[in-house]
């Protein structure tokens, strides 16, 4: 697997709506209702993150759950960050809803 290029980077971006690119990771903060809905989102994406082995840095505070993904093996943000991004995305939109 190979890191993606800038257009390939900025053409992930795009489609995926709150995420950017800070300090060469792709980055993410969701603000859930409360603590009980952004500890679920986290403990729901732990099954997919787990299954992909492919695991984010992330922190919660309250309601609140900052991610950023990048491919440390590889130095940077590869398909497999993308493909986690989304599964992320679907999994906080039924919780945002």
């Amino acid at each position: 697997m190979a890191k993606l290029n800038d257009t390939e980077l900025a053409a992930a971006l795009d489609s995926l709506p709150g995420w950017t690119l800070v300090n060469g990771k792709m980055h993410r903060e969701y603000a859930f209702a409360d603590f009980v809905h952004a500890f679920g989102f986290m403990a729901t994406s732990a099954i997919a993150i787990e299954a992909m082995e492919h695991h984010p840095e992330w922190s919660n505070v309250w309601n609140r759950v900052t991610i950023d993904l990048t491919t440390h093996d590889l130095g940077g943000i590869t398909p497999k960050d993308v493909l986690l991004a989304n599964k992320l995305e679907a999994i906080a939109q039924k919780l945002l809803g």
